[in-house]
Formats: C-alpha cells, structure tokens, sequence
C-alpha cells in the first residue's frame, strides 16, 4: 500500500529526488522536450540502419563460416528432443546457400524460408512504409501460420 511522504518513514531515495530537485542541472524537467523528440528521431533513423548493418553481418557470418562445415551454429531444440524437424529447420543452412547463389540446395534445406524470404523482401520493398513500421494483417498471419503448420506435418511424413 502506498502512504503518503508525511505518514511513512523516509526512504534514501527520497533525499535523492530532493537534491535532484534543488540542484537545476539535475532537474528532468531541465531538458527542453524538443531535446527529447530529437533523440527519438535520431532513434528512429538510426533503426532501420542497425537493422541493415546486423543483416549484414550474419550475412557476412554465413559465408564465412559456412554451417556444412562448421557445428557452431545452434541445434534446434524441437528436432532434439522430439526428432521432428519444425518449420525452421535448416534455415540457416538455407540462408548460407542462397548468399551463395546455389537455390537448389536452398530449396533442398528448406522450401518454406527459401520462398518466403524472397516474398518478404519484395513486400517491404513496395509496401511504402519504413521496415519499422510494417505490420502484417491478421488473416496474413493466420494464413502464414497455417501454411507453417502444413508444411510440419507433409515435411515429417
């Protein structure tokens, strides 16, 4: 239950919002608030650029460090404990074939990413919108995950 500052014992904290109070270059409402959405605005150029840089990056890992030859990469746990390969499985192998040009062997690792990758590029690419404010309707999402689902099931039988 909260008390109010006069009926509860004081707390160390408390002498710290003070002198933050009193002193004014300590003071949060010292910062003028165009300081603030200059940061989120900074943020938010800067986000579609780290998101470049990480792609390519892994990108860079993947062919580097080919996951046929190397066992760095992670196991999948569903295919470990249970023995069945999930929607996911070999999709980095597929990844590395793809940055390699070699799309058979893509589609031999995994058909679903080897497809979908391409549709997901071309969508951000002509959606008009930034690749952080993309959303994906609901019945696109329930039309994915179906087709994720169908795709377990003819794979692992």
């Amino acid at each position: 239950m909260f008390l109010p500052a006069q009926d509860r014992a004081p707390h160390p904290h408390d002498a710290f919002i003070a002198e933050q109070n009193r002193v004014p270059h300590l003071r949060r409402s010292f910062i003028a608030p165009e300081v603030g959405r200059a940061a989120t605005t900074l943020s938010q150029r800067r986000t579609p650029l780290v998101i470049t840089l990480a792609i390519l990056a892994a990108a860079a890992m993947l062919l580097r460090f080919p996951p046929t030859q190397y066992g760095f990469y992670p196991q999948c746990p569903i295919h470990h404990y249970f023995g069945i390969l999930c929607p996911g499985c070999g999709t980095t192998r597929a990844l590395a074939a793809l940055l390699q040009g070699h799309v058979a062997e893509a589609l031999h690792f995994n058909p679903l990413t080897t497809l979908l990758i391409p549709t997901a590029l071309v969508w951000v690419l002509f959606s008009g919108r930034r690749p952080t404010q993309l959303c994906l309707p609901p019945a696109t999402l329930c039309i994915l995950l179906a087709l994720a689902t169908l795709f377990t099931i003819v794979r692992n039988l």
